[in-house]
């Protein structure tokens, strides 16, 4: 399968990426999902692909191993993103996406949230035989109005708490669909499709990870390949006016399996990692001309 059409330019909005380290952690095999913290300079949250229990793990900009924490009250079947939020309050949250289904065969899906964990320095020594815990996460159940789909991607609107999930595909453009930020814990909600997308590559909807920036403007998209922005327009009242836009492409270097991205807090650069034990951390900063 071919996952870019050969005729990436790159942008001029953004520096050739930098490796700024190596995921230190070895409990990290897959990482899957990837966010910034609102709350805490240089803390990264991310996850494994489906066959781990249901950890998320601390790093920095560089890799460093930050500590290991289970999350009380969920499960990993086969988590495939992770976003976080800072609300109104000055409370931060962690979204993981429960989205994942290759086979197209899930009926329900399942998004948990949780108060983002406090890191301090003694929580590097933790591990999964002896992990620190979460507090317990709230559960929101949720099943697409057209058909079952699989998923990558999950993004949380920073202004509305509106969550978003865009689904992965090989045949054709990627659906974008809506959910409120409503966790009932036992009724199973129906997400409203906003949208299709595709990115300037082959195959078109291949997403595997994303992430809106801090301010609400833009939305980074990644593939196997590379990554792709959305702008909002300037004079646009309604975030979902940014599905419309043709996103740019943007130079990510080489991944083995890239399926990690998220917005550093300022917004200024965005951050991926790979699948695969001691992945590179990889760092795409914003010219600010710009």
């Amino acid at each position: 399968m071919k996952p870019s059409d050969g005729s990436m330019s790159e942008s001029p909005r953004y520096s050739p990426p930098i490796t700024t380290g190596n995921i230190a952690h070895p409990e990290i095999t897959e990482s899957s999902g990837l966010t910034a913290s609102k709350c805490q300079p240089d803390v990264y949250w991310t996850h494994n692909d489906s066959g781990d229990d249901a950890f998320i793990y601390a790093i920095n900009r560089s890799g460093s191993r930050l500590g290991t924490w289970s999350v009380i009250g969920a499960l990993n079947i086969d988590w495939e993103d992770i976003a976080s939020i800072k609300d109104n309050n000055g409370n931060c949250f962690i979204y993981i996406g429960e989205i994942g289904d290759n086979a197209d065969r899930r009926s329900e899906h399942i998004i948990y949230r949780l108060p983002e964990p406090r890191v301090t320095l003694a929580d590097a020594n933790s591990s999964k035989q002896q992990p620190l815990e979460t507090g317990r996460a709230d559960v929101l159940r949720f099943s697409y109005p057209d058909s079952n789909h699989d998923a990558e991607t999950l993004l949380v609107e920073p202004k509305t708490g509106d969550i978003y999930v865009v689904t992965k595909r090989v045949s054709g453009p990627a659906g974008v669909y809506r959910l409120k930020s409503e966790f009932r814990n036992d009724q199973a909600v129906k997400a409203e499709k906003i949208a299709d997308i595709s990115m300037p590559a082959i195959p078109n909807g291949f997403v595997t990870g994303g992430d809106i920036s801090p301010d609400g403007k833009r939305v980074i998209i990644c593939d196997y390949a590379a990554a792709y922005e959305f702008t909002l327009p300037e004079n646009a009242k309604n975030f979902d006016d940014i599905w419309k836009q043709t996103p740019e492409t943007i130079d990510v270097g080489k991944r083995k399996i890239g399926e990690a991205v998220t917005y550093t807090p300022d917004g200024w650069s965005f951050i991926l990692t790979s699948e695969g034990k001691k992945s590179p951390v990889i760092e795409v900063k914003r010219d600010q001309s710009h």
